[in-house]
């Protein structure tokens, strides 16, 4: 037996979301569930619980006698989150800089001089993060806290958002000013100053939504002129 391949839901779910979230799996794209057992040997149940997974996470619908598939980005929907995600975000930051130790923000110090030294962002290009303990919004979020908002943030949101991020919004030109944007962040954490961190991620994610529906915009405009 291949020890790679999955073989429970918790891990069928994660090839799966990672599979959406970096486009392998595309929007709109059905789950048929007998062809997603036979290609990851598992039982039809498993990959309909890791499915049932996918949908609470918002990665998926699941329509009445129409079976599962992939969400489809819509900039309504990227709006409505990115407005959530303001007013969350800027409240992690206002915590943060309250009670986040000395220590800890240290760590994210040296997570965004890791950043920093990727290729990508170095040439201007991209901004690719990991996820939670590799992510300077999850790490923000662990810092704040507050347990319930962290566990809102790094949860279905995050998921839905990632999605957004590595489809539209972390590659280009906003690369470069969005590490900058992170860098002024810590630093207002790290002077104890609640309001201005509180503000700077503010600005910081109204200016990512406005880069991504700018990019959103732009495939829309292309797919229209090939079809």
């Amino acid at each position: 037996m291949d020890l790679s391949t999955p073989t429970t839901a918790t891990t069928l779910l994660a090839t799966l979301r990672e599979s959406i979230i970096d486009g392998g799996l595309p929007a709109g794209a059905h789950l048929p569930e007998l062809e997603l057992a036979r290609r990851h040997g598992v039982a039809r149940s498993t990959v309909r619980e890791a499915i049932a997974g996918l949908v609470t996470r918002g990665l998926a619908v699941r329509r009445h006698n129409a079976g599962a598939r992939v969400c489809i980005p819509s900039r309504e929907e990227l709006r409505a989150l990115y407005e959530l995600r303001e007013c969350l975000e800027g409240m992690v930051c206002r915590l943060a800089a309250q009670t986040m130790s000395d220590r800890a923000i240290e760590g994210i110090r040296a997570l965004l001089s890791d950043h920093e030294n990727n290729a990508d962002l170095r040439e201007g290009t991209a901004y690719i993060q990991g996820e939670h303990d590799l992510d300077f919004h999850s790490r923000l979020a662990a810092g704040s806290g507050n347990a319930m908002l962290e566990h809102q943030l790094d949860g279905q949101l995050y998921d839905k958002l990632r999605l957004y991020r590595r489809q539209f919004g972390m590659v280009g030109p906003r690369a470069r000013p969005a590490w900058n944007e992170h860098q002024q962040i810590v630093e207002a954490i790290a002077d104890r100053d609640p309001e201005m961190a509180e503000m700077l991620m503010r600005r910081h994610i109204r200016a990512s939504l406005k880069n991504i529906e700018q990019r959103m915009a732009a495939t829309e405009s292309l797919a229209e002129e090939t079809s």
